[in-house]
């Protein structure tokens, strides 16, 4: 068999400076760098408004911005337990025809009243997997695990001020027991606090179990920036649900389309979601998500987890449209991470939603947000108009 050798190409290393890597020289060397080596001006790339003094802990070799075209939609109504009234949503986006479409779900949801959110369960995983000599004494740890929950969690507890270990379920196979660690992390995402809770967690399970114990702090049970059943059964960040009674002349008048059409299109689209073992049953949450994710500063591959969606709907007898999605996976925060950035907090003061309690209320306006696009989407594929919407608004044109 035949193997092509390539000999690399000599190209200079990254400048970078040790000193201060965020400086306007050691910037600007980069910048000149690609210039020198791929004859790109690195015009756009290079304005940026921000400050680079407060990048150190977001990006590493900074030489300028991506930026990504910003819509306005709304108001979207929302009846939350911790998001009430009318908001302006932030979408970033390169789709045409997404903005408009978010824009006319929120107009038909908020005739209708508005759309009620609940958040259900908030949590977050770190899931180590502990191996030992053979099932019985897997088993026999497990039971320890158990009976010395208190003493774990507190020594989890000394690494963090907002986060707090309050479960932690079991999974045992062979001779190993996967588990999940799982906490309440404030406002934060908080998978870096998890991890280092959970270390620190193991760490005393190691020092003080009785018999030989080996772990590993994450056994890909947690499924991070991956979708997974078993975050979409047991929660991964916030489980909210966004649910609304569309009135079926409300509908007919606004959506071109009748409400046992739309209800008859949801039954299909149930099959179908079922036949091709999907991460939801709808028809295009990750779009919202990550437009609002890319506005407001959330680490974007978590849109792997939060796009998992369960939609459910009902005809009624009277022929309105009762619609929901349930999000049970929606990994977002308030603080910490990108929030805190020029642009995207910005975005976040949009909706009054930065800062420390204001985490279930973005993802109760997220998800009330993503209904929105689910009923504008799923209404204008039954009416035959999503072909057209593109070829007039979007790529196509």
């Amino acid at each position: 068999m035949l193997r092509a050798i390539l000999t690399p190409v000599t190209l200079p290393k990254i400048p970078r400076d040790r000193t201060d890597d965020y400086s306007s020289d050691a910037i600007a060397a980069r910048q000149e760098l690609l210039r020198a080596q791929t004859g790109s001006p690195v015009q756009h790339v290079a304005s940026y408004s921000l400050d680079p003094s407060t990048l150190p802990g977001n990006v590493e070799h900074f030489v300028g911005v991506a930026q990504v075209p910003m819509g306005l939609a709304g108001p979207l109504l929302v009846n939350g337990e911790h998001a009430q009234g009318e908001f302006y949503v932030p979408l970033a986006t390169t789709e045409g025809t997404l903005v408009a479409s978010y824009n006319r779900g929120m107009k038909l949801c908020r005739d209708a009243g508005g759309i009620t959110t609940t958040v259900l369960d908030d949590k977050m995983q770190r899931a180590p997997v502990f191996s030992f000599e053979n099932a019985r004494d897997a088993r026999d740890f497990a039971v320890w695990m158990g009976e010395h929950f208190e003493e774990i969690a507190a020594a989890a507890g000394e690494t963090t001020t907002s986060g707090q270990l309050v479960e932690i379920q079991q999974f045992p196979v062979s001779k190993l027991l996967y588990t999940r660690f799982n906490y309440t992390t404030g406002d934060a995402a908080g998978q870096n606090m998890t991890g280092k809770a959970t270390f620190a967690a193991c760490a005393w399970i190691k020092q003080h179990y009785p018999g030989e114990v080996h772990f590993l702090l994450e056994g890909q049970f947690a499924t991070d920036k991956k979708t997974s059943v078993v975050n979409m059964l047991h929660t991964r960040g916030k489980r909210v649900v966004a649910e609304i009674t569309l009135p079926a002349a409300l509908v007919e008048e606004q959506m071109n389309v009748t409400t046992d059409k739309l209800y008859a299109a949801r039954m299909r689209g149930q099959l179908g979601a079922i036949m091709s073992v999907t991460n939801n049953n709808g028809n295009h949450s990750a779009n919202g998500i990550t437009a609002m994710f890319i506005a407001t500063g959330q680490d974007v591959a978590n849109v792997a987890e939060s796009s998992a969606l369960y939609g459910f709907s009902e005809l009624l007898p009277n022929g309105d449209f009762y619609a929901s999605v349930t999000l049970p996976s929606l990994i977002v925060a308030t603080y910490g991470g990108g929030t805190s950035l020029a642009t995207q907090r910005e975005c976040l003061e949009m909706l009054d939603c930065y800062g420390a309690g204001k985490v279930r209320k973005l993802a109760e306006i997220i998800a009330a947000t993503v209904l929105a696009g689910e009923l504008s989407l799923g209404s204008a594929v039954v009416a035959e108009e999503w072909v057209q919407a593109h070829d007039d608004f979007g790529r196509n044109r």
